[in-house]
C-alpha cells in the first residue's frame, strides 16, 4: 500500500495542499500532513492546520511520495528546509519513489539546483526563469519518470488526480473524477 506525505509549511496555498490530501485519501491512499516545526501551520490565506507528524519525525523510507505544495511563502520555506531538500534529492534517485511539486515549488527546487534538465512545469508567471533550469512544459500537470509537477491551485485537482493513477490506477482515478463531478 503507498503511503504519502504531503509537506505544509507556513504559507502554503490551501487548494494544492488540500485538494490532495483530500483526493488521495478518498483514493484510500494513506496520507499524512507533515509540518516543518512543532505547531499550527499557517496558510497563505491565514487558515491554521494542524499537521499529523513533523518532518523531524518522519521516516523518509516508510513513504512512496512526497508532495510539495507551493504559495509564494511556502514554497519559499521549503525550499529552506534542509530536511525537505534532503528527503526529495533521495526519492529523485530512487525510481520507486516520486517527488510530486505544484506552483512556485518546482521553481524553488530548480534554483536550489535539486532539479535540472527535466521535463516539469510551473506557476506561469515563473516559466521565463524557470526555463533556465528545466525544460519548461505548457500543461497543466508534467510527469517526467519520478518527478511530476503541475502549474498551481486551478491545476490542483488534476495533479491529485494524476497522482492517484501513478499511486493506484487510471480506473481508481476515473471513479474519483466522476464521483467528484471533475469534468
Amino acid at each position: 500500500m503507498s503511503k504519502v506525505m504531503v509537506v505544509l509549511a507556513d504559507g502554503f496555498e490551501e487548494i494544492e495542499a488540500l485538494a490532495v490530501v483530500d483526493i488521495l485519501r478518498r483514493a484510500e491512499i494513506d496520507t499524512d500532513t507533515v509540518a516543518l516545526k512543532a505547531g499550527l501551520v499557517t496558510s497563505a490565506r491565514n487558515i491554521r492546520i494542524e499537521a499529523d507528524r513533523l518532518i523531524s519525525d518522519v521516516k523518509p523510507e516508510d513513504y512512496e511520495m512526497i508532495v510539495l505544495p507551493g504559495g509564494g511563502v511556502g514554497a519559499k520555506n521549503i525550499g529552506d528546509s534542509e530536511a525537505v531538500l534532503n528527503i526529495v534529492k533521495q526519492y529523485l534517485a530512487a525510481p520507486e519513489k516520486f517527488v510530486a511539486a505544484i506552483c512556485a515549488t518546482p521553481f524553488v527546487l530548480a534554483e536550489k539546483g535539486v532539479i535540472k534538465d527535466v521535463m516539469a512545469t510551473c506557476y506561469p508567471s515563473m516559466a521565463e526563469a524557470f526555463a533556465k533550469y528545466c525544460d519548461y512544459q505548457l500543461a497543466e500537470v508534467v510527469v517526467d519518470e519520478n518527478l511530476i509537477t503541475s502549474r498551481g491551485p486551478a491545476t490542483a485537482a488534476e495533479f491529485a488526480f494524476t497522482l492517484v493513477e501513478l499511486l493506484k490506477d487510471e480506473e481508481t482515478a476515473r471513479r474519483l473524477r466522476e464521483g467528484m463531478l471533475y469534468a
